[in-house]
């Protein structure tokens, strides 16, 4: 693995939650797991804080396991992922991507 990232999110009002799981399980995940720069893509749905009855700051966050970061920069730039992304952005709020190095 050359680098993971981790995408924190929240829907967007309006935004149901079965429509965004929906796509997410049949489009999103199997598309960008079928990219040749990725290693996995993982997205998961948060339950809580743990210890705390507080809400957590997102609902949602992926994990993208990345083997070629000049890869996927080219792939993300293709036209699929360009609509992938689109159908994204309009689904979700309070986007963060966050990159990361294993020590």
């Amino acid at each position: 693995m050359a680098a993971k990232i981790l995408a924190l999110f929240n829907l967007k009002p309006g935004t149901s939650v079965e429509d965004y799981e929906e796509w997410a399980k049949s489009v999103d995940i199997p598309t960008v797991n079928g990219l040749g720069s990725i290693e996995k893509f993982e997205v998961f749905k948060t339950t809580g804080l743990l210890f705390s009855e507080d809400k957590p700051p997102y609902e949602y966050f992926e994990t993208i396991d990345i083997l070629d970061m000049d890869k996927f920069g080219q792939e993300a730039g293709t036209d699929a992922m360009q609509k992938i992304s689109t159908a994204f952005q309009g689904m979700v709020d309070d986007l963060v991507f966050i990159t990361t190095e294993q020590l």
